[in-house]
């Protein structure tokens, strides 16, 4: 009795299992198909996964043997490779997730310790890609079912605009007019144009103007424009003179390493504590979030904020360092899930795939974009109000 299948697979893979005398049992979701000869026997292990196979042959000579003893053989060194691919995938996603991690972290530390420009330049080339990604959520399909996305033109305008708006923050010192003027000419872009003009259209474009330009140029108002010595930190004292000496550290400065130190607590709390903990669902917009993880990624954000406080001496009260820690949560938290709104309602899971094992780069920033408007608020209005 001949059986017959058909599978697709993206590559199958041999490898001799016939040196090997060991007798062990086959991988776990492991199909073996097994053809007797008269003169040989030729035996398939095919390892069924997904859309990846790994075939193993062994071919031996040798007499017909009995059915009992049709067992597949396997060595050490082979056996290692019957591993499932979803975990492979797994583990590769994760080792790209960590590397390119590292990666933003310390390339990204060095730029908000810069300042100046080069903090300016790096946020205006991140904004650019967060821009695009935006637009093209916007176009998609699952958007595109219920709207009328914006032309081409003039999402492209767009993105060029918010790149430009953290470069005129840094030169002119405020963004209101920029915000303002080019949400105009927009307007008049998408009412002028050959087609019908949507309202669609003008809200999902100005919103994206808010979305990706004006609430990322608060990171520079915070960085760049808080210039006052930060007077009672210990780091100044033997930060070299060359690289500005005591007075490279300011308000501006360490407001920003513990805002941006803080969301990465939160984040990671976040993560293992719902892993650990996770059992009641947080909101319907993103459903891995659950509430015991938003509690542990509190408490990392609120532990990190006060702690880096007490190291870099500002601020100076333990209750402006907790409200400021459960500033930067709450801001990240409703960053994260408004993106993640709109990815639902783009029908995707992530924005883009420029940064292995994280996605695009919004899904990085989105945690960022409300916080830093928040936290200069915080910093230029409420913490003179308390003296510090």
């Amino acid at each position: 009795m001949a059986v017959t299948t058909v599978f697709k697979a993206d590559h199958c893979a041999f490898f001799p299992l016939s040196i090997c005398p060991c007798h062990r049992r086959a991988a776990p979701k492991a199909v073996a198909f097994a053809r007797l000869p008269s003169a040989r026997r030729l035996r398939l292990s095919l390892l069924c996964a997904r859309r990846v196979y790994s075939a193993f042959v062994s071919s031996s000579g040798g007499t017909q043997l009995d059915s009992h003893e049709h067992k597949p053989q396997t060595t050490e060194a082979t056996e290692a490779l019957f591993i499932e691919p979803e975990q492979q995938k797994d583990g590769g996603q994760l080792r790209k997730r960590v590397f390119s991690g590292l990666a933003i972290g310390i390339g990204g530390g060095g730029v908000v310790v810069a300042g100046g420009w080069v903090f300016t330049v790096v946020v205006a080339v991140a904004v650019f890609a967060a821009a695009r990604e935006y637009f093209e959520l916007v176009r998609s399909q699952g958007m595109a079912a219920g709207m009328t996305p914006p032309p081409r033109y003039v999402s492209r305008a767009c993105s060029v605009i918010c790149a430009l708006m953290p470069v005129l923050t840094a030169y002119f010192g405020h963004i209101d007019v920029s915000v303002t003027s080019s949400a105009f000419l927009v307007a008049m872009a998408l009412i002028c144009q050959r087609a019908i003009p949507r309202f669609s259209q003008l809200s999902s474009t100005v919103f994206g103007l808010f979305y990706c330009a004006y609430l990322p140029c608060f990171w520079v108002k915070l960085r760049c424009g808080l210039a006052a010595p930060a007077l009672h930190t210990e780091l100044g004292k033997y930060w070299p003179i060359l690289l500005g000496g005591r007075a490279h550290w300011t308000v501006g400065l360490v407001a920003t390493i513990i805002s941006v130190s803080s969301i990465i607590a939160a984040d990671t709390f976040a993560f293992l504590g719902g892993r650990a903990f996770g059992r009641t669902p947080l909101t319907s917009i993103s459903p891995k979030k659950t509430l015991e993880g938003a509690f542990a990624g509190l408490i990392g954000c609120v532990v990190v904020a006060i702690s880096l406080s007490r190291i870099l001496s500002w601020p100076s009260s333990l209750l402006s360092a907790s409200a400021f820690g459960i500033l930067n949560f709450i801001s990240s938290l409703f960053g994260d899930l408004t993106e993640s709104m709109i990815k639902r309602d783009a029908g995707v899971k992530d924005s883009g795939s420029l940064i292995p094992g994280h996605g695009g780069v919004l899904d990085r920033l989105d945690s960022y974009l409300f916080t830093g408007a928040l936290c200069y608020s915080f910093v230029k209005f409420a913490l003179p109000v308390f003296g510090v």
